[in-house]
């Protein structure tokens, strides 16, 4: 079921995210527009973005929020377990939710909501210089689905696309470095 790899996915970003020390939080990501600090804002407030739309349909209105001034774990695992409890609920998959890029049903935004935390939690992990060979499985799984879903249109540069261009990594490499390379990471 993929709310299961949406559940994994969120507890391998957890594990990254547990380790990011306050001293690193003006640092430099692989997102090259914004800093570890940025990044840690969009992973947390990620989790209540999917858990709101499997929920209703549409996400929230509002202003943005700073998710890091407070205990941002602490928010990130009531996401977490909102996000995964919202998935799991009969009827949420065949749903329609509307999202900024178009409607998809929830079966398939689920995949983009753990394919998304996860390749965030290995930008942490590069960014703060952790490992970043993280849960094998859930990182192949992920990369096929992203190979079979994510369009070349929605490819471009840093900051005016979603995904950056494919990078090339070995085919030997770690399944999270694949992933990240996928998805626009150099490696």
């Amino acid at each position: 079921m993929s709310a299961d790899f949406l559940e994994q996915s969120l507890a391998s970003t957890r594990s990254v995210l547990a380790n990011v020390t306050a001293a690193q939080m003006e640092g430099p990501t692989p997102c090259q527009s914004w800093t570890v600090r940025q990044l840690v804002n969009h992973v947390v407030g990620g989790t209540t973005f999917f858990a709101t739309v499997a929920e209703t349909g549409a996400p929230a209105g509002g202003e943005p929020t700073d998710h890091t001034g407070g205990d941002y774990l602490a928010e990130f695992d009531a996401g977490a377990t909102r996000a995964v409890t919202a998935f799991r609920k009969p009827g949420t998959m065949e749903r329609t939710m509307t999202l900024p890029f178009g409607e998809l049903p929830g079966e398939r935004f689920v995949w983009i909501a753990a394919i998304d935390t996860f390749t965030h939690g290995w930008d942490l992990a590069r960014a703060t210089g952790q490992p970043t060979d993280l849960a094998p499985g859930v990182a192949e799984r992920l990369l096929a689905v992203a190979k079979m879903s994510l369009p070349d249109a929605m490819r471009g540069p840093d900051g005016q696309a979603p995904f950056g261009p494919a990078v090339v990594v070995a085919d030997d490499a770690p399944a999270a470095d694949r992933l990240a390379g996928f998805m626009g990471r150099t490696v």
